[in-house]
């Protein structure tokens, strides 16, 4: 009997874990682990099942029995992968599984931004429309999308379907070009052409080495001063001191995001400063409706069963020896 070990469970909550259940494997499931715990829970592990425990090369290097990584996600900068290349560990990933969700979630995001949605309840929990001299309130204005510049950083699948949503609302999608591009491939346009003329701009990226703080003093000065930035990919792509700083020079017309670069962020992040102005935070939850969740699951079986029969599905890394 092999033993598996699901280390962060509580990341996926209400969701049926039974695709998991494989014949000849012991499914452990922890809600969370601490890195204190995790020698202790991963002795003799064939397969770990993680979504953002950081398994780096000394842990990894004391896991003799460990052959398969599942990350319960798409991002797998958590895992050190040269590392498990050496060790002979397969580590795959998910992929797609929220193509519906995080799209859905970024036009919510930019949907409360425009239409002021915010500071018109909370104008409202004031007592200000119970006071107003007419049936509506005008405080605050609105925009309309169509029309507006959309540009696209990271045009994957989950970049794809959002411009798809932009598109609808009558938007001019800018695919942008990678910053270190010396050529620019046809459809697309230079990086900072991008930033130069969007209306909105929206993150949709990995987290590498060659992108942190993709969005830096420099290149948040290259946006209108009335463009929104949306940030559903990853928060090291956000210099978050620049940031707040844009925002309250009224350098950007307002940023919604999803995602920090600590996660969760300590008490005296810069972006939950309540003077930024114009910010709207939400907590890493784009990707999480019931649906993707369980889709996220699904997938991680799939690669479960396909590293049983020899194969390697959704694989991020190519090991030093093949699958058991």
């Amino acid at each position: 009997m092999h033993k598996m070990v699901f280390l962060d469970a509580a990341s996926l909550p209400g969701v049926d874990l039974t695709p998991l259940q494989q014949p000849g494997f012991e499914l452990q499931s922890y809600p969370h682990s601490n890195s204190s715990e995790l020698a202790g829970r991963l002795a003799g592990a064939t397969v770990a099942i993680v979504n953002k425990v950081v398994l780096d090369a000394p842990m990894l290097a004391a896991l003799p029995d460990l052959k398969l990584i599942c990350v319960t996600a798409t991002g797998i900068n958590n895992i050190d992968l040269a590392a498990a290349c050496r060790a002979g560990i397969s580590v795959c990933n998910a992929r797609d599984y929220a193509l519906d969700a995080v799209p859905q979630h970024c036009m919510a995001l930019l949907l409360a931004l425009t239409n002021q949605l915010l500071p018109y309840h909370q104008a409202i929990e004031r007592g200000d429309w119970s006071k107003s001299p007419q049936f509506c309130l005008l405080d605050y204005p609105i925009r309309q999308l169509r029309g507006l510049n959309f540009a696209v950083i990271g045009y994957g699948g989950l970049g794809q379907a959002t411009a798809e949503l932009a598109r609808a609302f009558g938007m001019q999608v800018l695919i942008a070009e990678r910053p270190d591009a010396s050529n620019i491939r046809p459809g697309r346009v230079s990086f900072r052409q991008a930033l130069e003329q969007a209306d909105v701009l929206s993150l949709h990226c990995p987290a590498t080495a060659d992108n942190h703080h993709l969005l830096n003093t420099t290149t948040l000065g290259w946006l209108k001063p009335k463009a929104l930035l949306l940030n559903t990919a990853r928060g090291s792509l956000i210099d978050s001191a620049a940031l707040a700083k844009a925002l309250k020079n009224q350098q950007l017309g307002g940023a919604a995001l999803d995602v920090l670069e600590q996660e969760p962020p300590p008490a005296d992040h810069p972006l939950l400063d309540p003077t930024v102005p114009n910010l709207l935070l939400s907590p890493h939850v784009a990707w999480a409706s019931g649906q993707a969740m369980q889709a996220l699951i699904n997938q991680t079986a799939e690669n479960i069963r396909a590293w049983q029969q020899g194969q390697l599905l959704r694989c991020c890394n190519m090991p030093a020896t093949t699958p058991a």
